[in-house]
């Protein structure tokens, strides 16, 4: 029910008690005129009833009004009793609330029947649902990144890259990867595959061999003792480099792992290692070059991102809604994982409203007593004015009861 129908409601009931009221006045006034007349007893019980009718409605007209406003109008003390108490009530009505309906007794049979994973599960499930999801992410990421300062992330990438840099050790990191490729023995792929180009290059290229020993021979030593030379060369490099390939444990293998192994550790400790790639990251990372640096990166993922959100089929938006799919399958069949949602979102909850139960009790005193108190008093009579009218119509009744009651008490027995 809206205000305007409540302010109606209410303007009904109060022409009631009213109309009440103004009904025991006549009556009052028909029967005292009547009984200076008339000499009947039932006059008097009428009369006695009605008036006493009217004053139990005007007490209960005067009780009512006064905790909304001054009845006529007069500053009378301890009434409008709404506007004067509203910052006070306001913490009462806040403490009531957290004291009787956020406490842990009564917070705990509720908290515990929530069950939010088979829902989100069905939810996700639709595909219409999915498109929904999808496209508000979009829209927000993309009014994000619109109303990002390109210049400002720029700079921030730079200087977060400047500050995970200044403190890493360039020749630790490569010796330490060394070190690890030897560990796992990686590096025999290298020679293995080393050794054969090695092989191949030779056996393809004996021509140019015998050349060079030509050049470098005698003048009076015949060609085909140099091209016997030549192929000699040439065979026992090709298979010195063939048994290399297909010996996992030859001698130079060792050797290699050796020296490899040595340059590791010298990379590491020699300080002038250190200083070296100390040079090499100053000269790749300066102040210009890193913001240049930082600012393509920032642009290239900024574009990449706008250009998978904008679009309707785009990989980006295929692979999250294949992952919905899948969430949503597990989160309806893997009772586990329901299980662990479930609880993780009870415990959360739980925790949180204990932790900012004053949290309630503050908005609820804040808000009312930020109220205007007229605003409030108007607000609170419409939600229980039409009830407070019942007073005044029971004042009424009651009140000629009584007093009927005390005219036949006396009228009898005094």
């Amino acid at each position: 029910m809206n205000d305007e129908a409540k302010r109606k409601q209410l303007r009904k009931y109060k022409a009631f008690a009213t109309g009440l009221f103004l009904l025991m006045t006549v009556l009052f006034i028909a029967t005292t005129l009547l009984q200076k007349n008339v000499e009947s007893h039932w006059v008097g019980y009428v009369r006695a009833f009605s008036e006493a009718a009217m004053v139990g409605a005007l007490a209960d007209w005067f009780a009512v009004t006064a905790l909304f406003r001054h009845p006529l109008g007069l500053p009378i003390p301890h009434t409008n009793l709404i506007e004067n108490s509203k910052q006070k009530l306001g913490d009462n009505l806040g403490s009531f609330v957290v004291s009787n309906f956020l406490s842990p007794q009564n917070i705990r049979p509720y908290i515990m029947k929530l069950k939010i994973s088979g829902f989100v599960g069905e939810w996700l499930a639709k595909e219409k649902n999915q498109d929904i999801l999808i496209k508000n992410l979009s829209d927000i990421v993309l009014d994000i990144l619109n109303k990002l300062d390109d210049n400002a992330v720029s700079l921030f990438i730079s200087k977060k890259v400047q500050e995970m840099t200044d403190d890493i050790k360039l020749n630790k990191i490569v010796g330490n990867g060394i070190s690890y490729i030897i560990e796992k023995n990686d590096h025999q792929r290298i020679v293995t595959n080393l050794s054969s180009q090695i092989k191949n290059y030779i056996l393809e290229n004996d021509e140019m061999i015998k050349e060079r020993v030509k050049k470098g021979s005698y003048t009076f030593i015949p060609s085909f003792v140099d091209n016997k030379i030549a192929d000699k060369i040439a065979n026992g490099l090709s298979d010195f480099f063939r048994e290399i390939e297909e010996d996992p444990k030859h001698e130079i293998r060792g050797l290699i792992t050796q020296k490899i192994q040595e340059f590791s550790v010298d990379l590491k400790e020699d300080p002038k290692w250190d200083e070296e790639f100390k040079n090499i990251k100053n000269d790749l990372l300066k102040g210009d070059k890193l913001n240049e640096y930082s600012n393509d990166i920032w642009i290239s993922i900024k574009n990449t991102l706008k250009s998978e959100l904008q679009e309707e089929e785009s990989s980006l938006k295929k692979y999250i809604s294949k992952n919905l799919n899948e969430f949503s399958e597990n989160l309806k069949t893997d009772e586990n994982l329901q299980n662990k949602i479930d609880e993780w979102i009870r415990v959360t909850a739980y925790k949180y409203i204990l932790r900012n139960t004053h949290q309630f009790g503050n908005l609820i005193s804040s808000t009312v007593g930020n109220w205007q108190g007229k605003e409030l008093s108007e607000k609170l009579e419409l939600e229980v004015g039409k009830d407070l009218q019942f007073i005044r119509v029971n004042g009424t009744l009651v009140g000629g009861l009584v007093g009927l009651i005390i005219y036949t008490i006396a009228h009898f027995f005094l």
